[in-house]
């Protein structure tokens, strides 16, 4: 865990995260470990917890939150022992099933991300200094090459980076599900003993920690002798410290195998940038690794030989490496979906995140936006005091593909008069200027909402919806098309619906409903009186009151539920152009939520029922197009 000395605290002020910690994680089959990463490669209040104590991830994570329930969450990144292909996840060594999005909605996060734990280690590799590894054997890492990256623990997990003109790419692979290939009688032995049980016999099945029991009882048959019951720290410590025979066997044999899977991938990727071995179990073997058939496996390839030699290979020893990988991965995600508007705010946003050297060509764009614009790479490279290479890495970290595709953007970031943000329309602009405002002023707008949607709000007003026995929409003015739009909706589900545009009515109606009816009171300030006594009408008559308005508003303050709109934007010379379309997006989020529920509520009933009922929808939206 890296920790910030005192010395460190103006730093740390410096690059401390605006939006709060970040969650990290990386859950293997056996253990799951967590951190809260509070700044750039800083992580804090780690922890190691064992899987086989959860009965999903929900429960795990909510476990390790519980000590942080004061710390507000925004953004997480997961590294899983698993596949990651879509929304769900089920896996391979767990009976744990889970959908990213549910998760995601299930913890009140923005962001979630899951990701294969092998690509979040390889994402981490590049970044890993000298003190981070053990070198095992000769041979020099050649730069800019691609790197190799395997790693036994649980399972068996296999990546690598592949360099690119700017940065690398990591490879999401499941090389571990190769076939074994034994190379000598021994090893044959041992694959015709796993036979017996699989027909299938990957090198994960052996070159991993149940592979290494697995090899322990193929051994003892072997050797005629009648074996204790072994699991995977009792060979090792068997074998270190009890100087068991059939142990130490054990693990020569498991490195020699291990050996020849690095020099399978070696010669498979060209990895002349090195071989990592990351995973549970090798670090536990320390220095006599270094002497184990290991790195002779490793090179024993026949006219490849020579080829390999060259090649070096490393064990990863510091701790909880892929919690760099995959704070990288969340990063490089933010950073797409970052609250600035412009290039020039999204480059001081994001500046504090740059490497020092990237921080120099930042500082150089921020200053002189213009003559960067105007000079070469060599001259960038030469104001900035960087390397060239810099200067295209400063474009990439933005999520540019080079210089020239940065200068496209920047150029027109800084000569459009109107930039992406939120800029009010004056009686003095343009048919042009109003039409890139008014567009301008929406799209920046609907991404600022997206990332700040309260989800356990939306979930509260889908379910009272889903289930009320009437709903009444109040609004005036700019707000009156929202309330008919969501009439029209809602309707369509056959919930019985009205609107009321007349303050004279709010109040008459509120005090007819009853409990399970759901007033949906629509305000942009929030503070009209008459919307506010409807309001306490109807909660006194047992109504549910759901409020889209600003969140600060005595309206969000009354209501059952509020669905916040806190966008300011000046309706005295105009009307409330963007507060109206959030609005209009909250009433689809919700629409769409009830439409899902609904659907599987059909699927998980009566097949004659569920058939009935769409039917029943089926005809009423039929007469409602007509």
């Amino acid at each position: 865990m890296t920790k910030a000395t005192p010395n460190d605290a103006e730093k740390f002020a410096r690059t401390a995260f605006a939006d709060g910690p970040r969650l990290l994680a990386d859950i293997g089959a056996t253990h799951a470990r967590f951190a809260l990463q509070t700044a750039p490669g800083v992580f804090r209040s780690v922890r190691l917890l064992r899987c086989d104590d959860f009965k999903g991830i929900v429960p795990l994570l909510r476990f390790y939150l519980a000590d942080h329930a004061e710390t507000t969450l925004h953004h997480a990144a997961l590294a899983v022992a698993n596949p990651v292909n879509g929304d769900s996840v089920r896996m391979t060594n767990r009976d744990w099933e889970f959908s990213t999005d549910a998760v995601r909605r299930e913890l009140g996060l923005h962001t979630l991300l899951i990701v294969n734990d092998f690509t979040a280690l390889a994402m981490a590799l590049p970044g890993l200094a000298p003190g981070d590894l053990m070198q095992v054997g000769q041979g020099s890492a050649a730069s800019n090459a691609v790197i190799g990256v395997l790693g036994p623990g649980t399972g068996l997990g296999v990546s690598g980076v592949i360099p690119t003109v700017d940065g690398f790419v990591t490879l999401g692979s499941e090389g571990g599900h190769v076939n074994f290939a034994p190379a000598d009688e021994r090893e044959y032995a041992i694959l015709q003993f796993a036979w017996r049980e699989w027909p299938h016999v990957s090198n994960e099945r052996l070159i991993s920690g149940p592979g290494l029991e697995i090899i322990h009882r193929a051994l003892a048959q072997r050797n005629g002798v009648r074996p204790d019951q072994l699991s995977p720290p009792e060979i090792i410590a068997g074998a270190f410290e009890r100087r068991d025979p059939l142990c130490l066997e054990v693990l020569e044999c498991f490195c020699g195998m291990l050996g020849g899977a690095a020099a399978n991938l070696a010669v498979t990727l060209g990895a002349f940038g090195g071989v990592f071995i990351g995973g549970g179990i090798v670090p536990r073997m320390g220095e006599w690794f270094a002497g184990s058939p290991f790195r002779a496996r490793f090179e024993s390839k026949g006219r490849f030989s020579d080829y390999l030699a060259q090649i070096p290979t490393y064990v990863i020893t510091t701790p909880n490496p892929a919690f760099h990988g995959v704070a990288t991965i969340l990063s490089e995600h933010l950073r797409g979906r970052s609250g600035a508007n412009t290039l020039m705010e999204r480059i001081g946003h994001l500046q504090h995140e740059l490497t020092p050297a990237e921080q120099r060509v930042a500082t150089l764009v921020l200053g002189q936006p213009r003559l960067v614009l105007n000079e070469p790479i060599a001259g960038i490279a030469r104001l900035a005091e960087v390397s060239q290479p810099t200067v295209i890495r400063f474009c990439r970290s933005l999520g540019f593909l080079g210089l020239a595709d940065f200068k496209l953007k920047f150029a027109s970031s800084l000569t459009g008069a109107i930039p992406v943000r939120h800029s009010q329309v004056r009686n003095s602009d343009s048919t042009h200027d109003l039409s890139a405002k008014v567009v301008d002023n929406t799209v920046s707008a609907i991404l600022k909402f997206r990332d700040q949607l309260d989800v356990r709000s939306i979930d509260r007003a889908i379910e009272l919806v889903s289930k009320a026995n009437r709903v009444e929409f109040y609004a005036m003015g700019n707000s009156r098309v929202v309330a008919l739009d969501g009439q029209h909706k809602f309707f369509r589900f056959r919930i019985p619906t009205a609107s009321y545009g007349d303050s004279h009515l709010f109040t008459l109606a509120a005090e007819l409903l009853k409990p399970g009816d759901v007033v949906i009171a629509i305000s942009n300030s929030g503070r009209l009186p008459e919307l506010l006594n409807a309001v306490d009408a109807a909660r006194a008559a047992g109504a549910d009151v759901i409020a889209i308005s600003s969140s600060h508003s005595p309206l969000a303050r009354k209501a059952s539920v509020c669905l916040a709109v806190d966008h300011a934007e000046d309706s005295t010379t105009f009307l409330s152009m963007i507060s109206r379309i959030l609005q209009l997006l909250l009433i689809d989020i919700v629409s769409v939520g009830i439409s899902v529920e609904s659907h599987n509520a059909n699927n998980g009933g009566a097949p004659a029922q569920a058939e009935n009922e769409l039917e029943h929808r089926r005809l009423l939206i039929s007469h409602l197009d007509s």
